[in-house]
C-alpha cells in the first residue's frame, strides 16, 4: 500500500514540476518586448502570403468587363507576379509544417505497412 502511494505522490510531483516548467516558460514568452523578436514569433504563426493576394487582385481586376481593355493590360501582369510570388515566397506557418509532418507520417506508415 505504502509503495502505491509513493509511486502516486512520485507522479504528482513530477506532474507539478512540469506544470510549473511550463508555466514559467509562458511567462517568459510574455515578457518579450523587444519588437524585433515579436515580429518574429508573430510571423511564425501568422505569415502574410503576397502572392496569393496579388493573384486574387489580379483576377478580379482581369475579369472586369470594360472595352478598353486596360483592366487585361493590368491584370494579366499581376496574376503572372503573384503566381512567381508564390513560388519564390515561402508563407508556411508553424500549423502548415505540423499538417505537413502529420501526412508524412501517415505516409510513411502507409507504405511500411504495404506488402510487396
Amino acid at each position: 500500500m505504502a509503495d502505491h502511494l509513493t509511486k502516486k505522490v512520485t507522479k504528482l510531483k513530477r506532474f507539478s514540476e512540469s506544470v510549473k516548467r511550463r508555466a514559467n516558460m509562458y511567462s517568459d514568452l510574455a515578457k518579450i518586448d523587444d519588437k524585433k523578436t515579436a515580429h518574429s514569433l508573430r510571423a511564425l504563426t501568422n505569415a502574410p502570403d503576397p502572392g496569393r493576394k496579388l493573384t486574387k487582385i489580379g483576377f478580379i481586376i482581369f475579369w472586369i468587363p470594360e472595352p478598353t481593355g486596360i483592366s487585361n493590360a493590368i491584370g494579366a501582369p499581376m496574376i503572372l507576379a503573384g503566381k512567381y510570388l508564390e513560388r519564390v515566397y515561402n508563407g508556411a506557418t508553424i500549423s502548415d509544417i505540423g499538417h505537413e509532418t502529420k501526412n508524412m507520417v501517415t505516409t510513411i506508415k502507409s507504405f511500411k505497412e504495404a506488402t510487396f
